[in-house]
């Protein structure tokens, strides 16, 4: 089964860094657009016969990676042992920058915690990419009305939480290759904390898969852009949660610098 592989090949060490440097047949985008399509294609057929479960996600998932890496996409994971260390369910609160993150998240925590993302609604209405990404129980929003979107993510995230499904929250408004801390909401903290869950924080940088200027979720592939990825350690929220939401600014942030990515830092 794919997922074993995939375990056993990035799971075994708590970082995991790109060793392939095949060169594509053709342009880096082309190829794994190309690649991309026809995972998700086959993902499809999946759904239509119901037959799209957590084993199948990974698979997907782990597909598209390789799909990047093959586009000569380098790819840096840390703090996967972070991942592994959980006991319980918890929220996964990250910075938004590109689809990437979308589609390769599932590889790296579906093997070890069952995770659903917080999406807006539309994303489901695509053909093809739309009825698969329904299938793995996402908790859907839309931007009309904001009061019933929060109550609707509490209500089903307790309820995901509370049946031992972690959640992948990305509370800035939208995708940006800047962390505006301003707008960076506290929405995975209070789910955490109202369930009393752990709190994962996230640091990405994946501008490697730009946004497209047709259609978002389409744009180039960069493979001079290397991707980064870290988990940080787990810790349950006390008081307000207004330290938490801080802590986990906070790790972003300093990432960023790490990665020389601080000019992309905005309060």
């Amino acid at each position: 089964m794919e997922e074993n592989k995939y375990i056993s090949e990035i799971h075994k060490s708590d970082v995991y860094i790109t060793e392939n440097d095949k060169k594509p047949l053709f342009g880096p985008t082309i190829n794994y657009l190309y690649n991309f399509s026809k995972i998700i294609y086959r993902s499809y057929k999946y759904t239509t016969k119901g037959e799209y479960d957590r084993y199948k996600w990974v698979w997907s998932s782990y597909k598209i990676m390789k799909a990047l890496e093959n586009a000569r996409v380098k790819i840096s994971i840390k703090g996967i042992q972070n991942i592994r260390s959980l006991d319980d369910s918890a929220v996964f609160i990250s910075n938004h920058m590109s689809a990437l993150e979308t589609v390769i998240l599932p590889a790296i925590i579906q093997p070890v915690r069952p995770v659903c993302f917080i999406m807006k609604k539309e994303l489901v209405k695509f053909p093809f990419f739309g009825p698969v990404t329904a299938a793995r129980h996402p908790i859907l929003v839309g931007r009309e009305n904001p009061r019933e979107d929060l109550k609707k993510v509490i209500q089903e995230g307790a309820d995901r939480l509370n049946n031992n499904m972690s959640i992948i929250v990305f509370p800035q408004k939208t995708r940006s290759n800047y962390l505006e801390k301003s707008s960076f909401n506290t929405l995975g903290v209070k789910l955490a904390k109202k369930n009393n869950k752990y709190v994962v924080p996230v640091a990405l940088v994946s501008d490697a898969w730009s946004n497209g200027k047709i259609i978002k979720d389409f744009g180039k592939i960069h493979p001079e852009r290397q991707v980064y990825l870290e988990f940080g350690e787990p810790f349950k929220v006390e008081g307000n949660g207004a330290e938490e939401h801080k802590r986990v600014v906070e790790f972003i942030s300093n990432r960023f610098i790490e990665w020389g990515r601080e000019d992309f830092i905005r309060e």
